[in-house]
C-alpha cells in the first residue's frame, strides 16, 4: 500500500491539520509504508517458501528432511550455521529437483532409467548406465537356436568375439558405449583397490562432467587460401567438436550418443551425419556471402583425416575432421573467403567469453546505445565510439554510453577507447553471441598494437572518475593498456587470450605477455568470471587495487610472472583474490585477501604485516602474509602436489584438477569444494551426494561403479 493510500485512510479532520501544520503525520506515513512494504514481501515470500517449485535455495533441504531426504551431515551443519556464507552450496549440494522427485523415485528403485535421472538430478551430469552383465562372455548352447534368423543373430552377438574389421566397435572399446565381450571381473566396481566393472552383479554409471557449448555462425579461419584449408575455432588452434545433447524422448529411455557431450569421431561423423549435422545439430557449414549464405548440403558432406592437410575432396564437397576441427572446401563448393560455421566444444563451467547466458549487470543501462553489427546503423565497434565522442562535445562532463555487440564477428578495431572524466562507458556483447575482438599489428606487422584505454583526466581532487566495462568479449591479438587517468575498469565474462595468438597445438605465440598492462594510472581493477593472460603493473606506488573473482590468470608458464613488474619487480598493487586459479609466479606490493585460491606458481609479497591467505593452495618458499588453512602446509604431506587435467587455455579440460590429485586439494576450499576457478562447481559435493544415493536406490545384491568419462 502506498504512502497516499494510508493518507487516505484517515479522517478529514486529521488530514486538515495535517495539513496545516506542513505534513509531519504525511511523513511519518511514508515510513510506515516502506515498512509495511517489506513486511508484506516477507509475508508473500514465506508462502512460496512452502512450496519446492517457488522457494529459496536455503528452504529446499528443510522441505527434503519433510519427505525423508537425506541431506549430507557437513552440508547440514554448514546451512545451518549459515546459509549467506554457503553460498550455492545449498543449490549444488541438495538439488531442487532431486528433493521434488524423492517420493517417485522411491517407487522407480533399481530401473536403470532412475539411475541415469539421479545423475541428472543430483549432480547436474548427463549420465549412461551400462548392465555388465550383458558383455561378459558366454558359450552359446546349440540347444537354443532355433530356425528364427532374427533371434539367431541375436544370441550370437551376445558375448562375441571382437570383430577387428568393425571400425567403429573398436573406437567405442573402454567406453561407456563399449559393446565388446569381457571376462568377469572377481573385483567389485566399489572395491577400494582395484575397481572391477564386469560382473554379473555389476553396474556402471558413467557421467560426464564437461558441457557443450556452442558458436553459432561464426566466422571459420582460413589457414590456407589457396588449398581452402580452415579451422572451425576463430583463433586458428585444433578444437574437438562435440555432440550438442538432445533431451531423452521419455523417463524409461537409456541414453546414447545424441543424449550426452560426446566428443565426435571421424567414424561417428560418417556412421550418423544425419543426427548431427544441419542447422540447430552439433555442426554446420555454410559458404557464400554472410547475407545470402547457403547450408552445405547434407549429401555433400565428408569425414576425413586432416591431420596433414594431405586429403583432397571430390569437387562441390566439403571435408570435415570432427577430431581436430578442421574442413577443407573441395574444388567449386563456394568463395574460400566465405565461410562460416557452427559447431559445439567442451569446457566445464562457464567461464570467459561465451554464448552462454551472463547475469545481468550489477547496475542497469543508462545513457545512449549504441549497436553493432549486420542490418545495425553501427557495422564496426570503432564507428559506434566516434559518434559516441561526437555526441559528447559541447555537452556536459561526464558522458555515459552503452556498446553492444550483436552477432559473432571478427572486429579487428579499435585501437584506443578514450574516456574523459566522468565517462562511462560499457562494451559488450549481446546475450547468446561471442564477438571476436581481434587487434591489429603494429606498423611493421611484428608486434599488436593492443587496446588502450586512455583517461583524459589530470588527476585533480575532486575530478569524477572515469568506468570502463568490458563484458562478453574475446579479445585476441594483444592485450589492454591502462594509460592515464582511468578510475574503475571492470572485466566480465571476458577472455583476454594467454599470450596473445595461439599457433599450432595451442601454442602462445607470445608466453608471459600481459593481456593487462597498467601503467601511469592509479586504477581499480575488478575482473569477475573471465580467462586472461599475465598481468603487468608500474611499479610505482599502492594505489592500483586489483580484485580477481571466479577468474583464471595464466602467464602459459609457470616460470614466467603472472602478476608483476614490467621489469620482474613486485607490481605496485594491492590483490584480492577470491575462488581464481593462477599459472605463474606472483609478486605484488601487497594483499588484502587471497581466498580459496590455486596459486601455481611462486607467490612474493612485500608487505606481509597485512592481508591474509586462506584456504590456498602455494608453492613451498612462498613468502606472504599470514596463512589459514592453506596446503601443503596445513596437512605437511608431501602427496598435496597440485596436478591439473590441462594447462594449456583451448583445452576441453583447462584448469580443471586431475582426478588424481590429493584429496587435501580437491576438497580444500572453504566449503570442502576444490579451490580454484571452478569453485563454484561444487563438483566434490555433487560426487558425494550422487555416491550416497545411489547407494540408495540400487538394489541389494547389486553391485555400482561410478565412472567420470570427462
Amino acid at each position: 500500500m502506498s504512502p497516499d493510500e494510508l493518507y487516505a485512510l484517515l479522517p478529514a479532520v486529521h488530514r486538515r491539520r495535517d495539513a496545516e501544520q506542513g505534513g509531519p503525520l504525511r511523513a511519518l506515513l511514508t515510513v510506515v509504508a516502506d515498512s509495511a512494504a517489506a513486511v508484506r514481501q516477507d509475508i508473500e515470500r514465506l508462502y512460496d517458501n512452502w512450496f519446492v517449485e517457488t522457494c529459496e535455495d536455503w528452504v529446499v533441504p528443510y522441505i527434503g528432511d519433510l519427505v525423508g531426504y537425506e541431506v549430507l551431515p557437513w552440508i547440514a551443519t554448514a546451512l545451518s550455521e549459515d546459509t549467506v556464507r554457503a553460498g550455492g552450496l545449498p543449490a549444488a549440494a541438495v538439488p531442487r529437483r532431486d528433493v521434488a522427485d524423492t517420493v517417485d523415485h522411491r517407487r522407480r528403485k533399481g530401473t536403470l532409467a532412475l539411475l541415469e535421472d539421479l545423475a541428472s538430478g543430483v549432480a547436474g551430469w548427463p549420465a549412461r548406465v551400462v548392465e555388465y552383465r550383458h558383455l561378459l562372455c558366454l558359450t552359446q548352447p546349440v540347444r537354443r537356436f532355433t530356425s528364427d534368423g532374427a533371434t539367431a543373430r541375436r544370441r550370437t552377438a551376445h558375448g562375441g568375439l571382437v570383430d577387428v574389421r568393425g571400425a567403429s566397435a573398436l573406437d567405442r572399446l573402454g567406453g561407456p558405449f563399449d559393446g565388446a565381450a569381457r571376462t568377469v571381473e572377481v573385483a567389485r566396481p566399489d572395491s577400494p583397490r582395484r575397481a572391477g566393472r564386469y560382473g554379473v552383479q555389476s553396474v556402471g554409471v558413467y557421467v560426464w562432467r564437461l558441457r557443450a557449448y556452442s558458436v553459432t555462425r561464426a566466422p571459420a579461419y582460413c589457414l590456407d587460401r589457396d588449398r581452402a584449408c580452415y579451422a572451425f575455432n576463430v583463433l586458428a588452434v585444433d578444437t574437438p567438436l562435440y555432440t550438442a545433447p538432445v533431451p531423452e524422448p521419455s523417463r524409461c529411455h537409456v541414453a546414447d550418443e545424441t543424449n550426452v557431450p560426446e566428443p565426435i569421431s571421424r567414424r561417428a561423423l560418417s556412421e550418423r551425419l544425419y543426427d548431427l549435422y544441419g542447422p540447430g545439430r552439433s555442426l554446420c557449414v555454410w559458404t557464400g556471402p554472410d547475407s545470402v549464405a547457403d547450408v552445405v548440403p547434407l549429401a555433400r558432406v565428408v569425414a576425413a583425416d586432416l591431420t596433414d592437410w594431405s586429403y583432397r575432396p571430390a569437387p562441390g564437397q566439403v571435408a570435415v575432421d570432427p577430431v581436430l576441427g578442421r574442413l577443407v572446401l573441395g574444388p567449386g563448393t563456394g568463395p574460400a573467403s566465405e565461410v562460416r560455421v557452427s559447431y559445439h566444444h567442451a569446457f566445464s563451467g562457464d567461464l570467459g567469453g561465451g554464448e552462454y547466458p551472463r547475469p545481468a549487470p550489477e547496475q542497469p543501462d543508462r545513457g545512449a546505445l549504441y549497436r553493432v553489427g549486420p542490418g545495425e546503423r553501427h557495422r564496426s565497434v570503432a564507428d559506434a565510439l566516434d559518434h559516441w565522442q561526437a555526441a559528447k562535445r559541447g555537452g556536459p562532463a561526464g558522458a555515459e554510453a552503452v556498446v553492444e555487440i550483436i552477432s559473432n564477428e571478427v572486429y579487428e578495431e579499435p585501437a584506443e577507447i578514450r574516456l574523459d572524466p566522468g565517462d562511462r562507458l560499457t562494451l559488450r556483447a549481446a546475450q547468446g553471441v561471442r564477438p571476436v575482438l581481434r587487434l591489429p599489428r603494429g606498423r611493421h606487422g611484428d608486434r599488436p598494437q593492443g587496446l588502450v584505454i586512455n583517461g583524459t583526466g589530470s588527476g585533480r581532487p575532486g575530478e569524477a572518475p572515469t568506468v570502463c566495462v568490458l563484458d562478453g568479449l574475446l579479445v585476441a591479438g594483444g592485450g589492454i593498456r591502462v594509460r592515464g587517468e582511468v578510475g574503475r575498469l571492470v572485466l566480465r565474462h571476458c577472455t583476454l587470450v594467454p599470450g596473445w595468438v595461439l599457433q599450432a597445438q595451442g601454442r602462445p605465440l607470445a608466453p608471459g605477455a600481459p593481456s593487462l598492462d597498467i601503467a601511469g594510472s592509479p586504477v581499480s581493477v575488478e575482473v569477475r568470471s573471465s580467462i586472461l593472460g599475465a598481468v603487468s603493473v608500474d611499479p610505482a606506488g599502492e594505489a592500483n587495487v586489483l580484485d580477481v573473482c571466479d577468474s583464471v590468470v595464466d602467464a602459459t608458464d609457470l616460470e614466467a610472472t603472472a602478476l608483476g613488474a614490467p621489469d620482474g619487480g613486485s607490481a605496485g598493487v594491492v590483490l584480492t583474490a577470491r575462488r581464481s586459479t593462477v599459472l605463474g609466479q606472483v609478486r605484488v606490493r601487497g594483499v588484502e585477501l587471497l581466498e580459496n585460491c590455486l596459486l601455481a606458481g611462486e607467490v612474493r609479497v612485500d608487505r606481509r604485516d597485512r592481508g591474509s591467505l586462506r584456504f590456498c593452495w602455494l608453492p613451498e618458499g612462498s613468502a606472504t602474509p599470514t596463512r589459514f588453512h592453506c596446503e601443503p602446509d596445513h596437512s605437511g604431506s608431501r602427496a598435496a602436489d597440485l596436478r591439473f587435467s590441462a594447462t594449456r587455455y583451448g583445452a576441453p579440460a583447462y584448469v580443471r584438477l586431475s582426478d588424481r590429485c590429493a584429496a587435501e586439494i580437491r576438497r580444500g576450499g572453504a566449503n570442502g569444494s576444490e579451490p580454484g576457478a571452478l569453485h563454484q562447481l561444487f563438483q566434490p559435493q555433487r560426487e558425494d551426494n550422487l555416491r550416497i544415493r545411489l547407494a540408495e536406490y540400487t538394489p541389494a545384491g547389486c553391485d555400482t561403479g561410478l565412472h567420470f568419462v570427462t
